[in-house]
């Protein structure tokens, strides 16, 4: 339903920015949810995009515009706009969503527009900013419902009502001692069926699930959705109560890591979803440095093909059966390396039995290449006639070390480069195929010439 509603919307935003109909545009703009608009900017060209912003008047809804877009779109609409602009657009934002757009901007500008925000306001983006990129304390809230042990249910509602109707998403209540510590939480459903008088001291869970401020932020995704919560809160080495991390902000992480992840697979550094905006050469510049692996190994790979060169020119049809050899290793490469990579995002791989995931993917790799190889020498004789059975059994057999050797390299690399804190993401795509080429037609060729004087 949704994709046919941004559709509709779309299409319709380009033929009234065709005919130029500019009150029906801000109708259509300000009827219109922010994150269907936000969905349907990055299918506008960068000039609909300016015009189409220019048409938001209210402030609130420019911000909770801004708070959805993409970094690479955000960051081309900033630059149209003055500090005074800016200034005005992030006062309408939560702070977690002002630190991370104010860190996309240069240093000089992002100095002049903290300058125009109030005090109070860039006194707490300023906290943020402070701790690491892609930390709990970068994308924590510093706004939350926090009392004292000795506070009634009556007095905490009535301090909800009076002092807490402005705070974001308050799923819960935080209990703190006498210097902020965190003490314990109350669900506000909880809050609200117990006696009034009831101290929360009684009431509240101890067993808190926190994080501290520099935990990373996918293992704040991990662990909200493994407890299944709409808000964790965030301590410091004091055990302070200085935060909290909600849900909307767990689900955009783990939005952004997935796709971090698959890009990272394809072999294209740098975030960002596919964006029609984004340049020719920032695009190439992405995807450049990866496919240099591959084209490597390519050349590799004809080396090695051209010292076997003797071997090839004894039985042609051998030529014939290299691309599917390849083919089926770097498939089942790719497959093994993304499942490896899930799993350790996951938390479902343990390191301390490396030796059994291994040996698990190894078998898996045998046991496939051993059904599509018996397929294709079967139907190699079949095509070449049993009078050539050696050529089925040459390309059988290096079928089965192909999906073989492929599966346990590409189970390997990741978990190596994971014990030594690297990136098992990079791991693969380019790296994976390549080398599953290079060893696929390495082998291919020394079973040929193993068999064929026989």
């Amino acid at each position: 339903m949704r994709p046919d509603r941004e559709k509709i919307l779309l299409d319709t935003l380009r033929r009234l920015l065709r005919r130029g109909a500019v009150a029906r545009l801000k109708n259509l703009v300000a009827k219109s949810h922010t994150a269907d608009l936000a969905a349907v900017f990055p299918l506008l060209r960068s000039a609909e995009q300016e015009r189409l912003l220019a048409l938001i008047r209210d402030p609130k809804q420019k911000a909770r515009l801004f708070s959805e877009l993409e970094d690479d779109i955000r960051s081309a609409l900033l630059q149209s706009m003055s500090d005074n602009e800016v200034a005005e657009i992030v006062t309408h934002m939560s702070s977690d969503d002002v630190a991370a757009l104010i860190a996309t901007l240069p240093d000089q500008r992002a100095k002049a527009v903290l300058e125009r925000m109030k005090r109070e306001d860039s006194e707490e983006v300023h906290e943020l900013l402070a701790h690491d990129q892609e930390t709990a304390g970068r994308i924590m809230v510093p706004n939350f419902v926090a009392l004292p042990e000795t506070t009634s249910a009556r007095e905490a509602v009535a301090v909800l009502q009076r002092q807490y109707a402005d705070i974001e998403m308050p799923f819960y209540l935080y209990v703190v001692d006498d210097h902020g510590r965190l003490r314990g939480v109350v669900s506000l459903r909880q809050l609200v069926v117990v006696p009034p008088d009831t101290a929360l001291k009684s009431i509240m869970r101890t067993d808190v699930v926190s994080v501290h401020t520099s935990t990373d932020q996918e293992e704040v995704a991990g662990i909200v959705a493994h407890y299944n919560l709409l808000a964790i809160p965030v301590v410091d080495d004091n055990n302070l109560l200085v935060g909290i991390v909600t849900v909307d902000d767990v689900i955009d992480v783990i939005q952004d890591e997935a796709t971090e992840d698959v890009l990272k697979i394809a072999g294209i550094t740098g975030a960002g979803a596919y964006v029609e905006t984004q340049s020719i050469l920032k695009s190439i510049h992405k995807r450049l440095p990866w496919l240099l692996a591959a084209w490597v190994g390519g050349v590799v790979a004809s080396f090695v093909v051209g010292h076997f060169q003797q071997t090839l020119s004894k039985l042609i049809s051998l030529a014939a059966f290299m691309p599917i050899v390849m083919g089926m290793g770097g498939n089942v490469g790719t497959q093994t390396s993304a499942s490896i990579i899930r799993g350790l995002a996951t938390g479902k791989i343990d390191l301390g039995q490396v030796k059994r995931v291994i040996l698990r993917e190894f078998s898996i790799g045998f046991c496939l290449g051993f059904v599509y190889g018996l397929m294709l020498s079967l139907f190699a004789n079949l095509r070449y006639g049993f009078g050539l059975w050696k050529l089925g059994l040459v390309v059988g057999l290096a079928m089965i070390c192909s999906m073989t050797l492929a599966a346990t390299f590409a189970s390997c690399l990741p978990l190596v480069l994971h014990r030594f804190r690297i990136d098992p993401a990079v791991a693969s795509g380019p790296f994976v195929t390549t080398c599953t080429d290079i060893l696929s037609v390495l082998f291919y060729f020394k079973i040929a010439s193993f068999f064929l004087p026989l």
